[in-house]
């Protein structure tokens, strides 16, 4: 998502707008024009009274107690032209692109992306995003540890192993018998292509 936040006008440059690219909900670029200036994310670490940062070069200039005041910062240093220079990235990814590639990776697996997470059947599974060229996921639920991994896909099928983990139990594999065809994940079939039943040794049992 990228939106129009405010218009600028750094010493000795002509008028830029700046925008910002949404990454996720934690990971927002700012950008002048078609370059990136900085980065704005989150602090997931426990007890942290300023957890939003700005970003520049993957080095952190700046600590706030919300975004606004982060892009507040961002903009007014640019504004006087004493924000650090960011370099650019080779290759460079954008929000758009990694959103799409999140898209697709879950409608592969039946997930549903929304601008909050990823959900399944309405229950929350949790982010997926990528930041300075790392990919990395969050489990919903859990701590807000960024667990990084090497593509989309990854992120995603983590997401559903974390989703199908409750239906390990030899009972639950039963019940994915009855489960429509269609409401099966790519996990629930392989654990049904590798699920055997063993009624001979019931019958030794019984006997």
């Amino acid at each position: 998502m990228t939106y129009a936040t405010a218009t600028v006008t750094p010493a000795q440059e002509s008028v830029e707008e700046l925008t910002v690219v949404e990454i996720s909900f934690y990971d927002h670029e700012i950008h002048a024009g078609q370059k990136l200036i900085a980065s704005i994310t989150y602090d997931h670490n426990d007890f942290v009274t300023q957890p939003w940062l700005v970003m520049v070069n993957g080095e952190e200039i700046h600590r706030a107690n919300t975004w606004a005041k982060c892009h507040n910062f961002i903009t007014w240093h640019h504004t006087q032209g004493t924000l650090p220079v960011q370099q650019p990235f080779a290759p460079s990814t954008t929000g758009n692109e990694i959103k799409a590639d999140v898209a697709n990776e879950c409608e592969k697996f039946g997930f549903e992306l929304l601008d909050n997470g990823i959900y399944h059947r309405d229950v929350k599974l949790g982010e997926v995003g990528c930041t300075d060229g790392q990919w990395w996921f969050v489990r919903a639920g859990e701590s807000q540890e960024r667990v990084p991994c090497d593509s989309a896909f990854d992120a995603v099928w983590w997401l559903s192993i974390v989703e199908v983990l409750p239906a390990a139990e030899p009972a639950s594999l039963e019940e994915l018998l009855d489960k429509p065809f269609d409401q099966l994940t790519a996990e629930e079939w392989r654990m049904l292509l590798e699920y055997e039943p063993v009624p001979e040794s019931r019958e030794l049992v019984a006997a």
